[in-house]
């Protein structure tokens, strides 16, 4: 059994704790995998895990840049004092406050001609990614405008309004490497290379790949890898032991022993098959948890796991306790990185239907946070 950080002893309710250490060691595998630069990307509040935690630490062990998906987002880094090149790209449209980015260096990415000229027209020289569409029909410039948008940051550039540091695609399926469409998006984006160089432009970054190609798409690196999930324990390919960073705990605030035929929670969907013990733990899906893992997921009580009964309601959910012997006050564990037999975010994903990022990133402001650090990661983890 690994001995993992103790819970606080403030913590009276639930609590997210968040290792750092387990962040440091993905970032350095990260470090280690990634042909170029590693930018850490430390969207959605650094996917739950604290957006200033994990840039610090990610920038202490490797990361040499900081990727975001909003102007917003970066100013709070530059409010906290990390003054690492930060990136912007996805949540701004062609009308969003430049100004602001520019006034405080925080790099722009580029997906449109509309967007170009609202950036090119700010005050000072912005410092430009230009995003290409290589597959997914979301976010970048299609390729049929890419030639028309590579020409016009040309003529841009050419005048001193901006200055092309990047060029950045994104993959659709780097979570299957074999995928066809990896090898496609590829290609797409070495042409939008070409195109951008024939443009007269120079840019040192080219980034296309994220945590699953960084690990497994060694072709797709170029010059800068852009990494989140992975930092924080997640990998979909599920190529790659990781660390995990992130544990939940809270507390059992009632035990109700109950006779066999009583059923449970809202419609009574379960119905206690013999006489039990019940522990109600004050977390919901208020708190994040997903209601859809009603009758299917479990927690670890006394290093035992045990089985949420009922409907999973908005701030509470039942344990049948069963004969282990927990009473009021003990911990409950609902996830971790299963080293000591509690549920993962993996299984919890799983039992909710959706994807490990959606796990950890939709924890609510209820729960208390805390940062610890376990040293059980001081060395490489692969």
């Amino acid at each position: 059994m690994i001995s993992l950080p103790s819970r606080p002893r403030s913590a009276a309710g639930p609590l997210l704790m968040v290792d750092v250490d387990a962040i440091a060691a993905n970032t350095r595998l990260f470090a280690t995998r990634a042909a170029g630069e590693l930018i850490a990307v430390v969207k959605a509040d650094g996917y739950g895990h604290g957006a200033v935690t994990v840039a610090r630490t990610a920038l202490a062990n490797g990361a040499t840049q900081l990727g975001v998906t909003s102007i917003d987002e970066a100013l709070a880094l530059r409010r906290a004092g990390l003054t690492a090149p930060i990136i912007s790209w996805l949540n701004h449209p062609a009308d969003a406050d430049f100004q602001t980015a520019v006034d405080h260096q925080v790099d722009i990415a580029v997906p449109s001609i509309e967007h170009l000229s609202s950036v090119a027209g700010v005050r000072g020289v912005a410092r430009v990614h230009l995003h290409l569409d290589t597959g997914m029909a979301r976010d970048g410039a299609r390729p049929t405008s890419w030639i028309d948008l590579c020409r016009a940051a040309g003529d841009a550039e050419r005048r001193g309004a901006i200055r092309v540091v990047g060029l950045m695609g994104h993959l659709s399926d780097a979570d299957v490497p074999g995928a066809p469409s990896n090898e496609s998006g590829r290609v797409i984006f070495d042409w939008g290379i070409d195109v951008a160089r024939r443009s007269g432009l120079r840019p040192r970054l080219l980034h296309l790949a994220a945590t699953t190609a960084t690990l497994n798409l060694p072709g797709t690196h170029f010059t800068a890898s852009r990494v989140g999930a992975g930092l924080v324990g997640i990998d979909l390919s599920r190529s790659t032991r990781l660390a995990v960073p992130m544990t939940l705990t809270a507390p059992i605030v009632g035990v109700n022993a109950v006779s066999a035929g009583t059923p449970v929670g809202y419609g009574g969907e379960w119905i206690a098959p013999q006489s039990t013990r019940l522990g109600l733990v004050a977390l919901g899906y208020a708190d994040g948890l997903p209601r859809s893992a009603s009758g299917r997921a479990e927690v670890l009580v006394r290093g035992r796991r045990h089985p949420i009964v009922g409907r999973l309601s908005m701030d509470q959910f039942v344990v049948d306790l069963g004969e282990s012997g927990a009473g009021v006050g003990e911990l409950v564990t609902v996830f971790g990185p299963g080293c000591n037999g509690e549920p993962t975010i993996t299984e919890w994903a799983g039992w909710s239907d959706t994807i490990d990022h959606e796990i950890v990133t939709r924890i609510g402001s209820r729960v208390s946070r805390d940062v610890v650090s376990s040293s059980l990661y001081s060395g490489a983890i692969a």
